[in-house]
């Protein structure tokens, strides 16, 4: 410290040394505040689109028993036979998002219903068929998560 006329004074370097360690704690205490909670359905999501591709990578016989295992409950008369395709799912995960007025035909169906923006590629003898954007529903159900097999349009 400096004194001028009988007054202590802080030098500009303490100032500047304490406004450095002031903004450092502040960094540091921000850096361990805990970080918002993740939702379940994130993870079982992130999960499930790991299963998928695997599957896809598998063959279509293996796809299509993922699908037939993870298809929601309600809706499995709705099903397809996807025949020699596969159907590689690649989530935007940060679009995840509940839905609640999700209602295929009409019917909602049981459980907490999220969505979420993918990049669909199907194969066929493994030679890409198609390639597009869309958005895939799925649904927690009982600490499961299900989701709607894809039927292929004309």
């Amino acid at each position: 410290m400096l004194h001028t006329r009988g007054k202590p004074r802080v030098s500009k370097t303490v100032a500047r040394s304490g406004v450095l360690i002031g903004a450092a704690a502040a960094a540091f205490a921000a850096a361990c505040a805990p970080s918002p909670a993740v939702p379940p359905a994130f993870r079982l999501a992130q999960q499930y689109f790991a299963a998928n591709n695997a599957a896809a990578r598998s063959g279509p016989e293996a796809q299509q028993e993922f699908f037939r295992r993870t298809q929601h409950p309600d809706f499995t008369d709705r099903s397809c036979d996807l025949g020699g395709t596969t159907v590689e799912l690649d989530p935007a995960m940060s679009t995840l998002r509940p839905d609640p007025g999700y209602a295929p035909d009409g019917l909602p169906p049981r459980g907490e219903v999220w969505v979420v923006g993918v990049e669909v590629t199907t194969r066929t003898a493994g030679t890409v068929t198609g390639h597009q954007i869309g958005s895939q529903h799925l649904v927690v159900l009982d600490g499961r998560l299900h989701g709607f097999a894809p039927c292929p349009s004309g």
